[in-house]
């Protein structure tokens, strides 16, 4: 495994540790207040520019048939900012002070681009097809002219909205339907964490063999994850083994929807691919705010996890037409191992 991979993955460690410790110092951080906010806001504009290019840089450090696993790799360390780094800087916050936490994260960051200074190549991009990345704008959206990385996008979006539809409302579910007290939400979430964690390298390898078929399968599935976590959501051992799965399956979905963008993006891959990377941000909006329309109707706590069902059911869907029409448009060869055509940069009719 090429260590530059390792450096991406510090780096994504920090970022996502950046954007989610803040859960845990939300009211020591409230206290000292504007400041902080405004330099969130700043340090919010790197994550999509980190994980987009970083995607394609990573894909581009291994050979052609690891490269939504090399995409999981630098993935995993948001997993692991979920898994290990939220509790820690939430315990280092409340125990020196929540600018000891930010000034670890700082320490992160620091590292990471050493790393990625000493350890990546700086002609990475493009050098396993042999051609120069195009730098010009004009190149770059050149991409957004095929129908199937518009699908692609919309797959994310509608996907992992569904994910983070349920997810974002689960303390409500937890102890209002599920029975749960409130000091073991926390440690929920951690089994949420370690679900994401196996999901997504278990997801990129599965991407590697077929994106299409990753794709469905991995949506079909959670699909069923919901619907069984909405069910029995006033079971507390299923309840369990939904939180698991939903971060383990919902999760799996991540380098395979990373990889297809990207994929279909060929010669022009950076920009779509940080596109990609709003289209998660656009899914997470999305689905937190049909969760909220649900329960301020008065449906209840579990209503947010049918609504997530009912977005991931729309992302099926696009996804089994995108993957129909890659077939139809490439004589089957799209949908099955992870190299481009011609077709892939033009405008497909629909």
């Amino acid at each position: 495994m090429p260590l530059g991979l390792l450096a991406l993955a510090l780096g994504g460690f920090g970022i996502g540790l950046a954007e989610f410790v803040i859960m845990g110092l939300l009211p020591e951080v409230a206290a000292d207040y504007q400041v902080m906010m405004i330099g969130r806001i700043i340090a919010a504009l790197a994550h999509g520019a980190f994980f987009g290019i970083g995607a394609v840089v990573a894909a581009s450090l291994v050979a052609p048939d690891k490269k939504a696993g090399a995409i999981a790799i630098m993935f995993t360390g948001l997993t692991a900012a979920n898994v290990l780094g939220v509790p820690l800087g939430t315990l280092l916050g409340q125990a020196a002070g929540w600018r000891a936490t930010f000034v670890a994260i700082t320490v992160i960051g620091v590292l990471a681009l050493a790393g990625i200074l000493a350890l990546v190549p700086k002609a990475a991009v493009g050098a396993d097809s042999g051609k120069a990345v195009p730098t010009s704008l004009r190149g770059e959206l050149r991409a957004f002219r095929s129908g199937q990385v518009w699908l692609s996008i919309l797959i994310t979006i509608l996907g992992y909205g569904g994910v983070f539809g349920a997810f974002t409302y689960i303390a409500y579910t937890l102890t209002e339907v599920s029975g749960f007290a409130a000091s073991a939400v926390p440690w929920l979430l951690v089994l949420f964490g370690g679900g994401l964690f196996l999901g997504n390298t278990l997801g990129g390898r599965a991407a590697d063999k077929n994106v299409d078929r990753t794709l469905v399968t991995v949506l079909a599935v959670l699909v069923a994850v919901l619907v069984v976590f909405a069910l029995t959501a006033g079971n507390q051992p299923m309840t369990i083994a939904s939180i698991v799965l939903l971060g383990g399956v919902g999760f799996a979905t991540v380098p395979g929807m990373q990889m297809r963008v990207m994929k279909y993006a060929t010669g022009a891959p950076t920009l779509a691919s940080g596109a990609n990377i709003g289209a998660f941000n656009v899914g997470n909006a999305l689905g937190s705010w049909l969760g909220g329309v649900t329960i301020m109707a008065g449906l209840g706590y579990t209503s947010p996890v049918w609504a997530a069902a009912a977005i991931t059911i729309l992302g099926l869907g696009v996804a089994v037409f995108a993957a129909h029409q890659a077939k139809r448009n490439d004589g089957g060869a799209a949908g099955g191992g992870n190299a481009g055509s011609r077709q892939d940069l033009e405008l497909q009719p629909v």
